[in-house]
């Protein structure tokens, strides 16, 4: 297959994609809650963004409400606080159940990252020099 074959397919399938979500190509994003849900918290640090920017690594932000990944985020820096939240996500009225499963989503992909140490990456490289 030729260079010029793999494009026209990969154009095709990006137009099928395309038609799948009819063309409907606005993704919410965390960031815009994130300030008001930190100030109803009580949390004023930076943390929780390293976690909401580490989601755009994920396919979070394509299967989740942008509030609940915020959320998840929120937790996550409050676990790690050690800062007791638990009146504060009650009043929410949310799922917790879905909040923590987020969080562990977000939880999991650090550890995938940590399973690719430097001599993989390494191993990998020479094998591409080659």
């Amino acid at each position: 297959m030729s260079s010029v074959d793999s494009e026209i397919s990969i154009l095709e399938m990006e137009m099928k994609v395309l038609e799948a979500l009819n063309y409907y190509l606005i993704v919410f994003h965390p960031y815009r809650q994130l300030p008001l849900l930190l100030q109803d918290a009580g949390m004023h640090d930076a943390t929780q963004l390293t976690f909401v920017n580490d989601t755009y690594k994920m396919d979070l932000i394509l299967i989740h409400p942008p509030h609940l990944i915020s959320l998840a985020c929120i937790y996550i820096a409050s676990v790690q606080k050690e800062k007791e939240n638990t009146a504060w996500f009650e009043e929410l009225r949310v799922d917790m159940n879905l909040v923590k499963n987020i969080a562990m989503e977000i939880l999991d992909c650090y550890d995938s990252h940590k399973l690719i140490t430097d001599e993989r990456v390494n191993a990998a490289m020479n094998k591409l020099a080659k």
